[in-house]
């Protein structure tokens, strides 16, 4: 618009100096003009001179002012897809899921479609040197959650299972704002990783029917504090065997797991009597535990049952601890522990 005003200004200026010229130069006489067999009034030789230019200036004007008009148009578009697309970065930045933005220029449509399905994180601290306030707030933000600080992730509406909203809660668990109790009270409001972090700690010093209680959220380091509880002289746990095996059922295990738990138990306060029990109940129920339930019973020196199961099981079956019966047999001295 700005080049429109300038050229109005130069066009009626030159259209009065060669209305003037013509005037002062040429000729200062009047032309009747016969319009459609109507006689209209004299009209000056200068002014008709100036008419066809003015018209045209008219006519050109009207064409610069429909392009300019068009121009500013399609600025619009690009302005407006330009702040989608900080919209879209702040987003991506915030890992938000389901992003998507309906974009007007074929350009940023690309940028769109590629930030729609990309995971943004910056590499070094560029906060305040994006000239974007949106874009540096969020920058801003990441930094303190990075550096264990608490901030406010109510504005942005982000779900329980973002990766900045677990942090950020990460956070006010560490600091203190949060405790275990009260994460895993209103689980719904909190990611399953979270509260599976949180019971780790609260096996630690909670009684058992607490930790049955959110059992739910049973992970291997968390049994294996439990386990390491179990008539311990500090936070000390007596479990019976049927409950110990409610909490082993909420994980998954195989021949190897069930050993290493055989080989946990008995460096923990457990009786053997208990731990020979526990794998004995295990194997009928599962044939997995049953290479741990013969590693218990040898370990404890219990050779008879052990023998038996042997004995009635397939001569293919359970060749390391075949060897290590014969090399007892043998009187040949071995730690069961090299056979598994």
């Amino acid at each position: 618009m700005m080049y429109l005003k300038r050229y109005t200004i130069a066009s009626l200026i030159w259209i009065a100096l060669v209305g003037w010229f013509v005037y002062a130069y040429v000729s200062q006489e009047s032309y009747v003009v016969n319009f459609f067999g109507t006689t209209l009034p004299a009209i000056s030789i200068a002014l008709l001179v100036i008419v066809p230019v003015f018209v045209l200036y008219v006519a050109s004007a009207a064409h610069m002012w429909f392009h300019s008009l068009l121009h500013t148009f399609k600025d619009r578009k690009y302005q407006k897809d330009y702040e989608k697309i900080i919209d879209a970065v702040v987003d991506a930045y915030l890992g938000k899921a389901n992003r998507h933005y309906e974009f007007r220029t074929p350009r940023y449509k690309l940028l769109g479609m590629l930030l729609e399905n990309t995971a943004i994180e910056p590499l070094k601290d560029i906060a305040g040197n994006t000239n974007n306030e949106k874009i540096d707030t969020i920058l801003e933000l990441l930094n303190k959650i990075k550096s264990g600080e608490v901030v406010d992730l109510k504005p942005y509406k982000l779900s329980v299972d973002n990766e900045l909203v677990i942090a950020n809660k990460r956070n006010k668990y560490k600091h203190g704002f949060l405790t275990a109790e009260v994460i895993l009270s209103n689980s719904a409001k909190y990611a399953d990783v979270l509260c599976k972090e949180v019971y780790v700690d609260f096996v630690q010093t909670a009684p058992l029917d607490a930790i049955e209680k959110y059992k739910n959220y049973m992970t291997l380091e968390a049994l294996n504090i439990i386990f390491s509880r179990i008539n311990a002289d500090e936070h000390r746990l007596e479990v019976p065997n049927d409950h110990l095996i409610e909490l082993m059922n909420m994980l998954e295990f195989d021949k190897k797991s069930f050993i290493t738990i055989s080989m946990t138990l008995s460096k923990s306060g457990m009786i053997p009597e208990q731990r020979m029990k526990l794998f004995e109940t295990l194997s009928e129920s599962n044939e997995a535990a049953m290479d741990a339930y013969l590693y218990t019973l040898y370990d404890l020196e219990m050779l008879t049952p052990a023998n038996e199961i042997l004995d009635i099981a397939s001569k293919a079956d359970y060749q390391n601890f075949r060897a290590y019966r014969a090399l007892k047999e043998a009187g040949k001295n071995f730690p069961i522990d090299m056979f598994i």
